[in-house]
């Protein structure tokens, strides 16, 4: 309650000051100010700190890095009239906190006067921040955040860019997984669920009671935690004795790796493990080495993909830590577009989200567009599958791993 508050009052303040805060950035991003100036200045809120700060660390911060070395080393962002400007970062720590999120972000957009933001890790953030970005005019390139309400968002914010699909997209795709094992005779057409109480964990939950309905999945435990809960013992052995064989957690970084841990310890191995956030990190699959072997989650990578590859041995050789196999390339991606639409466009932030909505660029996922600010060619289920997570769905998509079905039982470490 105490952050809504604090939106309203921001909301508030900003409306008072919307007038001289938007005359003052339009003389100060005017051609002659941009022919004298020598730097763009970039900036961002991002969690460094906090429970966060490990889904933060692993798919956007190292991208953020890369994308600055990889312009200033190309001697800056080029305009159009071909002139190279060198990035300047204003970088602040969130503390994974959404109050400080939104501080932050106002902060940049009136203080610092950043011509171009970043934005925050997470669902939850990227909503916080929504309204402020569009009240200053900052295309906002949402890379990790899930919602199926951003048709309506794209509306109310239009400047905002939704990448990472919807809900109902992952768990469409997760219903047809366990419907065609089902069918098959792996299982048994029961699942346990449980869902971290937050934007994420409920916009995944809500799409996927009625996606399993429609598909004759029975849901027969389904429960809901909140955010940093770290002891899954209870919930793993309700799931355990409910029947069900395969198990679905939509849940963020720790209580991912937390979930793993404790189903072993649990002996808890269900014909199809389904887990959240955290499920597509390289530490991932580097800690549970053969028993991460048939696990699924969102996200996942062509293995074929030369462009793909080339980034990821880039990304390691740079930051000292591999992508995931999810949002990374991503948000490499969506840098790349911004980077081209400034190109095209110049400081203008108006005209650069215009010429986001309706260009194309060539990025390493290939060539990409948005569909109604929303990027649509997107894997919604991946597995590991021999070192490597994999995207198995769209299973009729070019590139994709056939999914492999039930998993193994634990191996002893």
């Amino acid at each position: 309650m105490r952050t809504i508050q604090r939106r309203h009052v921001l909301r508030t303040i900003a409306l008072a000051t919307t007038a001289l805060t938007v005359g003052a950035v339009a003389g100060f991003h005017s051609e002659a100010a941009a022919q004298n100036r020598k730097s763009v200045k970039i900036g961002y809120a991002i969690s460094k700190t906090g429970g966060n700060a490990g889904g933060a660390g692993i798919t956007t911060l190292p991208n953020y890095q890369l994308w600055v070395k990889d312009v200033n080393d190309a001697g800056g962002l080029e305009m159009p009239d071909g002139k190279k400007l060198p990035l300047e970062i204003v970088e602040y720590d969130d503390r994974s906190s959404a109050e400080e999120v939104v501080r932050a972000t106002e902060r940049l957009a009136t203080q610092d006067k950043v011509d171009f933001m970043l934005v925050p890790w997470g669902t939850g953030f990227n909503l916080a921040v929504a309204p402020l970005y569009d009240r200053f005019g900052y295309p906002q390139l949402a890379v990790s955040a899930v919602t199926d309400k951003a048709p309506d968002f794209v509306k109310r914010w239009k400047n905002s860019f939704w990448m990472l699909g919807g809900g109902h997209d992952y768990a469409g795709a997760l219903a047809a997984i366990v419907s065609g094992a089902k069918a098959a005779g792996t299982v048994n057409g029961k699942v346990a669920m449980i869902s971290v109480a937050d934007g994420f964990g409920i916009d995944l939950v809500t799409a996927a009671r009625p996606a399993f309905k429609e598909k004759g999945i029975e849901v027969v435990y389904d429960k809901t935690y909140p955010a940093g809960t770290s002891d899954f013992s209870p919930m793993i052995n309700e799931a355990k004795s409910s029947g069900a064989d395969a198990f679905v957690a939509f849940s963020y970084p720790p209580e991912t790796f937390a979930l793993t841990q404790q189903a072993q310890v649990a002996s808890f191995s269900p014909k199809i493990l389904y887990l959240g956030v955290g499920t597509g990190f390289p530490i991932y699959g580097k800690n549970n080495g053969e028993n991460a072997t048939g696990i699924m989650s969102l996200g996942g990578i062509d293995p074929s993909n030369t462009m793909n590859a080339d980034y990821r041995k880039r990304h390691e050789a740079v930051t000292g830590v591999a992508p995931d196999y999810w949002g990374s390339v991503i948000t490499y991606a969506s840098l790349q577009m911004l980077q081209e639409a400034i190109k095209r466009k110049g400081l203008d932030k108006a005209a650069v989200s215009a010429e986001l909505a309706s260009g194309t660029f060539q990025t390493v996922l290939g060539e990409t567009k948005f569909e109604n600010n929303q990027l649509r060619q997107l894997w919604w289920t991946g597995q590991w599958q021999n070192g490597q997570f994999v995207g198995v769905m769209p299973s009729d998509r070019p590139g994709a791993s056939k999914a492999v079905l039930p998993r193994g039982e634990w191996k002893k470490k």
